[in-house]
């Protein structure tokens, strides 16, 4: 197989997984952006957190050109990758670490809460998931089922974030993420639940989005800041939604 073929049939790959998320996942998507109309229409907030890689999905939708002012990111970070290599790996395995960092961004009851893991196995985003509902949060889990129903959970109550969340969503990502084979290589290549975990979240803000203009209440989305008077407009809602935290 030539270089040029080889890339195409990894874009097939893409397309083909991204068509599992359309034809299985609509109704889930739209059960959690629900969750989240709700708690913006009654003063709440909508959080999103991902460790590791996962991070870049929930840094997707947090002030975003086209995101909305209703989003908080929980992204501290140690829980990142460009501090050092496996840090977030040794971080995410902790017990307590998750019930902290809910203090710490003051989330309440009433909020929602998306908590992306592909495994869906280690203990900070076990403990997320727990510690927000015993707060009254809503939780929504973005996973790969496929790996998550295949390994065990890390954290001592046996369970998988998908076994706690009011809602999940399936982000059809293979058992190992990297999953894609090219011929004469002897390991996975081109992971994908980033590709389809962002495509998801976008999809969510624009099924919240939909409910908010049906319902006739405000829509404070941002406009992408290299575009004329975009500062002056974001500002504002900078210092309405993120002037304090609540």
């Amino acid at each position: 197989m030539t270089v040029k073929n080889e890339v195409t049939k990894f874009l097939n790959y893409l397309s083909n997984t991204w068509q599992q998320v359309i034809e299985n996942e609509d109704e889930a998507i739209n059960k959690a952006a629900e969750l989240i109309f709700n708690s913006c229409k009654d003063g709440g907030r909508f959080y999103v957190f991902g460790s590791g890689h996962s991070h870049m999905v929930a840094e997707e939708i947090y002030i975003r050109a086209g995101g909305l002012a209703y989003v908080k990111g929980i992204l501290p970070p140690e829980l990142m990758l460009h501090q050092m290599p496996n840090k977030s790996t040794y971080m995410e395995r902790l017990d307590g670490y998750a019930k902290n960092m809910l203090t710490l961004y003051k989330v309440e009851a009433g909020d929602s809460i998306m908590v992306v893991s592909q495994s869906g196995r280690n203990n900070i985003s076990i403990e997320m998931c727990m510690e927000a509902k015993k707060l009254g949060a809503n939780v929504i889990a973005l996973t790969s089922m496929e790996h998550s129903q295949s390994v065990s959970s890390r954290h001592k109550s046996g369970k998988n974030i998908y076994e706690i969340a009011d809602v999940t969503i399936d982000n059809h990502a293979p058992k190992g993420d990297a999953a894609y084979r090219m011929e004469g290589v002897d390991t996975g290549l081109g992971p994908t639940s980033d590709f389809t975990g962002i495509g998801i979240s976008q999809a969510i803000i624009i099924g919240v989005i939909s409910r908010l203009k049906e319902a006739e209440l405000e829509i404070p989305v941002f406009k992408s800041s290299n575009l004329d008077g975009a500062d002056e407009y974001n500002d504002r809602l900078f210092n309405q939604y993120y002037g304090y935290w609540k």
